[in-house]
């Protein structure tokens, strides 16, 4: 049974991925490992070594904290996660403009890519 603090941070990770327009063979790549090892980590079936999350964070430009956003937060019930929803929902559109597009869009609307622009 997965601890509930590496499904957390996987799901970040998924999220992120995501938001960062990368494949799980993308970001596999860069830390010279498999695409599954990603998936695991992604669905929290294998922990992230501290070293390996640092270097999660440099590849999708995120401080380490991140990942551990929204923890503390978090009751024992599950409960419903939107962003989560929007990530998932995101990721099984295939047709890649679209895609772009759409997460043009939620950059906008959240002020992400200004703040990107700005650093």
């Amino acid at each position: 049974m997965s601890h509930p603090v590496d499904v957390h941070v996987g799901k970040r990770l998924k999220q992120i991925r995501t938001l960062r327009r990368m494949s799980q063979t993308d970001v596999a790549k860069r830390l010279d490992l498999s695409f599954q090892q990603i998936q695991k980590y992604e669905i929290g079936s294998n922990r992230i070594a501290a070293s390996r999350l640092f270097e999660l964070s440099r590849i999708l430009d995120v401080p380490t904290s991140y990942f551990f956003e929204g923890l503390a937060e978090q009751d024992p019930a599950p409960r419903n996660d939107r962003g989560l929803d929007i990530v998932n929902a995101l990721a099984t559109i295939e047709d890649e403009r679209i895609k772009s597009r759409i997460v043009t869009f939620i950059e906008d609307v959240s002020g992400l890519t200004v703040a990107r622009r700005a650093s």
